[in-house]
């Protein structure tokens, strides 16, 4: 499974617990709404949990959501992940 299938997985995941809708990569409104999440995720703050988490932890969820990001740019040109430059 790709890095974005991974993602996208978990947050579906979350949203069936508080009853958000579910997230598809074929929906070209839910692709950018997932590259908002990327955004938000890839923060500085959101990424180091407010500078709780250890650097090793930092740069690997980094990578990973880095990653997810590329995947998703790949699919969509269009999409808006402004953390990645």
């Amino acid at each position: 499974m790709s890095e974005l299938e991974t993602y996208v997985a978990t947050k579906n995941q979350w949203n069936a617990i508080f009853g958000g809708t579910e997230l598809d990569i074929a929906n070209a409104n839910d692709r950018q709404e997932i590259a908002s999440m990327l955004d938000c995720d890839l923060s500085p703050e959101n990424i180091s949990c407010d500078g709780e988490r250890s650097q090793t932890d930092v740069r690997k969820r980094y990578r990973v959501l880095k990653k997810a990001a590329s995947e998703l740019m790949q699919l969509d040109a269009t999409v808006n992940i402004y953390e990645i430059g």
